[in-house]
């Protein structure tokens, strides 16, 4: 028996004291949008949200959630198909260059974000000559953002699996390198790769500095503008963004104990 370990009572103390730390918040939450015109308690305000009549006043809201969403599918894309083929040449070939990968990856998140937009400025002005104003592209500055926290989740997964000797043993059996990566590299780093979309959504659906000054409407910035007129339709879309993490966070659990590490 582990001496060091804490007792069972203690993990109960722990583990209920965790439970109140979150759960309060949310519950108080909820039961705030539970208050109707009449004082009493009813499901009026969640009602309202599909109310033809209502829907003007929360429409912000919605453009900003449609953009926030293409925001998150661009950013993980990028993680996706820049990010982790990059972490994964280096690995293979360029074992050396790893501490140099590291600290650039790591860097945005020892910058400040509104340091982060002075810099990033310049450089907007001319991506919206180039590829227009749209909302979409905050995504290069979303996958700047989502670096250290995308990085950490994929090299974790390339550690515990020996990428070099699956490699290799896949090419001596005539595999290309596409197939290498797609079909056996992929599959056994498939946990971090989730982790690293999960994380890119909730940092694209949490994040209102970048896109409050690079005047962009997304999703928090819309309920910045929304709660002035409305403080409950604000706290209903948190809850249903919060259930929507929680309810990707289990589909990733599912998905990465449901797959195991593919062989070649």
């Amino acid at each position: 028996m582990n001496r060091l370990a804490p007792s069972l009572a203690t993990r109960w103390i722990i583990g209920i004291a965790l439970g109140l730390f979150f759960a309060i918040p949310l519950v108080s939450t909820f039961l705030f949008t539970l208050r109707d015109t009449r004082g009493g308690m009813s499901l009026e305000r969640w009602a309202a949200l599909f109310d033809p009549a209502a829907s003007a006043a929360i429409r912000p809201i919605w453009t900003g959630l449609g953009n926030s969403l293409v925001l998150a599918v661009v950013t993980v894309a990028i993680v996706l198909l820049l990010l982790a083929p990059t972490m994964i040449l280096v690995d293979l070939r360029f074992p050396k260059l790893r501490s140099a990968l590291e600290f650039a990856v790591l860097l945005p998140i020892s910058i400040p974000a509104i340091v982060l937009v002075v810099g990033l400025a310049p450089i907007y002005l001319q991506i919206g000559r180039g590829l227009g104003t749209g909302t979409w592209t905050l995504a290069f500055a979303y996958g700047i953002t989502v670096l250290p926290f995308a990085f950490r989740s994929i090299q974790a997964s390339i550690d515990a699996a020996d990428l070099r000797t699956l490699s290799e043993a896949a090419r001596s059996l005539g595999a290309g390198w596409p197939t290498v990566v797609l079909r056996v590299l992929a599959p056994n780093i498939r946990q971090g790769l989730l982790a690293a979309s999960l994380i890119s959504i909730a940092v694209v659906l949490g994040e209102f500095t970048i896109a409050s000054l690079l005047n962009r409407q997304v999703f928090q910035t819309a309920m910045v503008v929304v709660q002035k007129q409305d403080p409950y339709a604000p706290a209903i879309f948190t809850l249903l963004a919060l259930l929507l993490v929680f309810l990707l966070l289990l589909l990733i659990g599912r998905v990465a104990r449901g797959t195991g590490k593919a062989r070649p």
